[in-house]
């Protein structure tokens, strides 16, 4: 979905990171069954050689413009890249290689074990994290070997690239047919993309897979059980895993929650309210500060603002720069300014729709920083490969309907709630255009004993999926961080609230007795 500013892609910047991207298998292939494997498959024959290869660790400094190996350099880690198995029906054939990264434990006396990390998207690298969660960890970090994890074809794994002229799969329907029309076409090239340049690996990237590969990572490192942090689409993953591999799982802690129904292609569907309820208090934000960005003085003003900057879209694309801007990607530059709960983050925003609002009022306009990377994101090839593996992910996992009259139906019916966002949210994607993914969704289990934390006005993984989650988990504890309109909380927002919840988790491994509330900070 979006990604914070600073890591965990928790379904990411909704143009850099949104939680969609593309695939398209090549031939239909059976769905298998979603059993949980018996605990003697992890030590099978076939596998053997994956689970006591020797890793071979080394720094994870690239060069001298490799800003993450730096990072990782100075905190500490090294990296190694783990073999597995593309095709986990066929262990003796082709293989891929997925890159990790360590901070080892210097609390040896009383240490955990390992810890993974899944920043969320899906497709977002986490081999850069362990800094700074280990940062966040505070003093029960020492007791942890803070391990990131660059999920299959993702970042410095086996790569994945569909060739896109695009960062990104999401696009508004725009305001008539005709506009929903050129995005049908739109996504079906982006699916015809990937059957060329991809469809031999297509099948084989899914969440489950990832999940395997996790049990190899577990299980080349020398330990029985991992630890686990995942955020967003991280949080699915880690249900996944916990289920697919029983008793490997000590201290489970589920950032931005997704619930197991509702994931899938259309993951955005049903955010609509949460998405506005965010917009509404930015904007409210924005009119505070109308003297710094003129969108309005009042917040009924900045919406209105927001509204004239898409109608002109609508009539001619707008001019920024070498970018033109229509009406199908302004509602993902106002998406993407939607999850964070920060003067930072909010002031971006809203130097980025004064840009808009000049070019539509006919004025030559240089984007601003943020509004920039965003628009290179969504339109220009640079980042790829970040689409093509999200929704690669997504494709593979569940299939999406094929009838394009499905989507018009529930765009039609959401445009009349919310004709901004609900056209973005209810969109069809290149998922209609390919065959049937490789297995069934997994079966999540109701006995996950996990701490669950989400914030009530995440526009991304939405609150009442997090209450739903609790509910049927009775084994769970749920964190909730009240009054902010925030995706990825622990480590990122910084509420001491939830941080120490979180901490003394890890710390002790006893859940707390009951659910426990957090307020929002004050501005």
């Amino acid at each position: 979905m979006i990604r914070p500013a600073r890591s965990p892609q928790c379904a990411s910047r909704t143009t850099r990171r949104t939680a969609w991207g593309l695939a398209a298998a090549a031939l239909a292939l059976p769905l298998l069954p979603v059993t949980a494997l018996p605990a003697q498959a992890a030590d099978s024959d076939s596998l053997a050689r994956y689970h006591h290869q020797r890793l071979d660790w080394k720094s994870c400094l690239l060069g001298p413009q490799d800003t993450t190996g730096k990072e990782l350099e100075q905190a500490g880690a090294q990296c190694a890249d783990v073999t597995v198995p593309l095709d986990y029906g066929d262990p003796g054939g082709r293989t891929i290689t997925v890159a990790i990264s360590r901070i080892r434990a210097t609390d040896t006396a009383h240490r955990v074990g390992p810890l993974l990390l899944n920043g969320g998207g899906p497709g977002g690298q986490t081999l850069g994290d362990p800094p700074w969660v280990r940062g966040a960890m505070k003093d029960v970090g020492a007791r942890y070997d803070v391990v990131g994890v660059d999920p299959r074809f993702v970042g410095r794994s086996t790569p994945l690239d569909c060739h896109w002229p695009t960062g990104s799969a999401l696009r508004g329907a725009g305001v008539d047919r005709a506009g929903f029309d050129r995005v049908t076409a739109f996504s079906e090239d982006l699916a015809q993309r990937c059957r060329q340049n991809a469809g031999d690996v297509l099948p084989y990237v899914t969440t489950r897979n990832t999940a395997r590969d996790m049990d190899v990572i577990r299980a080349a490192l020398g330990e029985r059980r991992i630890s686990y942090l995942g955020y967003s689409y991280g949080s699915y993953l880690g249900q996944v895993y916990s289920t697919m591999f029983p008793g490997r799982t000590d201290r489970i802690v589920l950032d931005g929650v997704i619930t197991p129904d509702r994931y899938g292609p259309r993951l955005l569907r049903g955010t609509e309210k949460a998405n506005r309820h965010a917009l509404e208090g930015w904007a409210s934000w924005a009119a505070a500060r109308d003297a710094s960005y003129g969108l309005g003085r009042t917040r009924r003003a900045v919406l209105a603002a927001v509204d004239r900057v898409q109608a002109a879209a609508a009539r001619t694309p707008l001019r920024l720069g070498a970018y033109r801007v229509d009406e199908h990607v302004v509602p993902i530059i106002v998406i993407n300014g939607l999850s964070q709960d920060n003067d930072a983050a909010y002031g971006d925003f809203a130097q980025g729709i004064r840009d808009l609002s000049r070019a539509a009022g006919g004025h030559q306009v240089t984007p601003s920083p943020w509004l920039a990377d965003a628009l290179a994101f969504v339109l220009t090839g640079a980042d790829s490969h970040y689409g093509s593996v999200q929704m690669a992910i997504l494709c593979g996992d569940k299939a999406a309907p094929r009838d394009s009259e499905v989507y018009w139906r529930d765009i039609q019916r959401a445009r009349l709630l919310d004709p901004l966002i609900g056209p973005v949210t209810n969109n069809l994607n290149p998922c209609a255009f390919w065959d049937s993914p490789r297995e069934r969704p997994t079966a999540i289990r109701k006995d996950l004993p996990a701490l669950l934390v989400n914030a009530t006005g995440d526009p991304r993984t939405t609150y009442d999926g997090a209450t739903e989650v609790r509910r049927g988990w009775p084994s769970a504890r749920l964190v909730t961080l009240k009054g902010a309109d925030q995706h990825a909380v622990y480590g990122v927002y910084g509420a001491a609230c939830v941080d120490d919840t979180v901490n003394a988790y890890l710390a002790t491994g006893r859940l707390p007795a009951t659910d426990v509330t957090c307020a929002a900070r004050t501005r």
